[in-house]
């Protein structure tokens, strides 16, 4: 007899169907599986096995065979325990076929036959939503993330005896969840605020600026002169994540297995700080099963470089790709994945090794270990970073000033007014922020008048800007007037703009 069931994988963050066979026949007693299956789901036939026996079921003594369907196609992880399992026992009779008819089964199974969450659900449900899958089975701990997916109905089992149970006489609510409510129920706990900032008034109009377009920001300057205090604040004064990219930003978490409660939704924006030793694939992703890495973890959030010639050369190389396309594209021998990366970009670095170059006499580097110093940044990675700022070391009376400067609150109200028109504006275009906006979008939305061009004309001529710096400086303006309440970009934003871009002629 042969019996049919419905599961599901993950390649990247996308979830695709696969169809478990299960056929018993007579013969010597065998449990094989086909479908090129990986050693996780090989494996499966012991755990499974012994699953059935400890839930008080006889396991059959027979010729099992399983094909995981498509067959081309590589298949990895435990995901396919739990439906192995029920095509076991659907042959055995246990289980009448049509009760499994729309459903999809996933989940990994323990050896006393209880259910251990999987990583990777929800992307596993949005593949089955748009297969017209009705009904999902998944592990208790996994039921509310899968019930993320509006349309399905999700039923969490804790067993294999549950699931027979449930098929025989359905007795388990469906579980739901209330995702505004998720939302509102999201307190920020960050105690940190852009009120203990003394002075650098200039960064962290950079800041607001950059947090409001999404824009990737640069800060150079000497030690002690508050580049890594500044950015660590960053987080308080982002706009809310959206509903949309809450979700994107969960299906991943959700892939790499991070996520910290599997009962809730990421709803605030992400901030990682990888160490400056970090490798490539830890970087941009890979191995030898792709996985993300901290750009995509960092997709629709911050990624904060602090020292930024410390990286390795070929690391900081590998973000090229990721800033320019917004994805991250994978490559092995049994094929490709495609990672989001929308992300900013927020760097810190010292003018010089000893960190003193242009700001004091303590200044001990040479030349050569200057310009050795500061060529750890390529011109071509440099061009793709928006804002350079300069954080000059900090006075005494700025540090004695008493009096109260804004507060992270105060900004974040700016820089979700410029978040609100740039939503509203791009409603119909699939991007959120000024920086994403592409070549097409740049002209459609950052008109000048004829004083402006002729503006930017000079400053593209005395400055020798490439074509990349040029776009740049036009969304940086964008965001300025946004940050102003103008429709139209004047003079004024786009002088500023340009003074944004000008960093770097001072160091390079």
């Amino acid at each position: 007899m042969v019996s049919k069931i419905l599961s599901s994988a993950v390649v990247g963050v996308d979830g695709y169907i696969v169809e478990v066979e299960v056929d018993l026949s007579q013969g010597l007693p065998a449990f094989d599986i086909v479908g090129l299956p990986d050693s996780a789901v090989k494996e499966s036939r012991e755990r499974v096995r012994t699953a059935i026996k400890n839930s008080g079921y006889d396991f059959p003594i027979k010729r099992i065979t399983v094909n995981l369907a498509p067959a081309n196609t590589k298949k990895e992880g435990p995901y396919f325990d739990l439906p192995i399992a029920a095509g076991v026992l659907s042959c055995m009779k246990m289980i009448e076929p049509h009760k499994l008819k729309d459903t999809i089964l996933i989940g990994e199974l323990s050896l006393d036959g209880n259910l251990r969450s999987v990583n990777g659900v929800l992307p596993m449900m949005y593949s089955a939503y748009n297969a017209g899958v009705k009904t999902c089975i998944v592990p208790l701990d996994n039921a509310v993330e899968a019930s993320l997916v509006t349309g399905l109905t999700v039923i969490g089992i804790a067993n294999l005896r549950e699931l027979i149970a449930h098929l025989t006489t359905p007795t388990i609510e469906p579980t739901t969840v209330d995702i505004e409510k998720l939302f509102e129920s999201s307190v920020s706990d960050n105690p940190l605020d852009f009120s203990d900032v003394k002075g650098q008034e200039n960064v962290k109009r950079a800041l607001e600026i950059a947090a409001a377009g999404g824009h990737n920001i640069l800060m150079i300057g000497p030690p002690g002169s508050g580049k890594t205090m500044m950015a660590r604040r960053i987080p308080t004064i982002l706009p809310d994540l959206t509903i949309n990219e809450s979700i994107e930003l969960t299906k991943i978490y959700s892939v790499s297995g991070l996520l910290a409660n599997r009962n809730s939704l990421v709803t605030k924006r992400p901030f990682r700080t990888p160490h400056h030793t970090i490798s490539n694939s830890a970087m941009v992703g890979g191995g030898r099963i792709p996985r993300p890495g901290e750009v995509s973890l960092s997709h629709n959030g911050v990624l904060f470089l602090d020292e930024l010639p410390e990286f390795h050369r070929n690391v900081l190389e590998e973000l090229r790709q990721p800033l320019e396309d917004g994805c991250v594209s994978i490559s092995r021998v049994n094929g490709s994945v495609t990672f989001p990366s929308n992300l900013m970009l927020v760097a810190s670095m010292n003018p010089c090794p000893c960190g003193y170059y242009g700001y004091s006499e303590q200044c001990t580097c040479t030349q050569g270990e200057i310009d050795k110093y500061l060529g750890r940044i390529s011109g071509p990675l440099l061009d793709r970073i928006d804002i350079h700022v300069e954080a000059s070391a900090v006075n005494y009376n700025d540090l004695e000033n008493k009096t109260g400067t804004e507060s992270s609150a105060v900004i974040k109200a700016r820089v979700v007014d410029a978040h609100r028109i740039q939503q509203k504006r791009y409603e119909h275009d699939a991007i959120y922020f000024n920086a994403q906006l592409s070549a097409s979008q740049i002209d459609k939305y950052c008109q000048l008048q004829s004083a402006e061009r002729e503006l930017l004309k000079n400053a593209f001529d005395r400055l020798k800007l490439s074509a990349r710096a040029y776009h740049k400086i036009l969304k940086i303006a964008r965001t300025i007037a946004d940050l102003d309440g103008q429709t139209d970009i004047q003079f004024t934003h786009l002088a500023e703009a340009i003074q944004m871009r000008n960093m770097d002629r001072k160091f390079w």
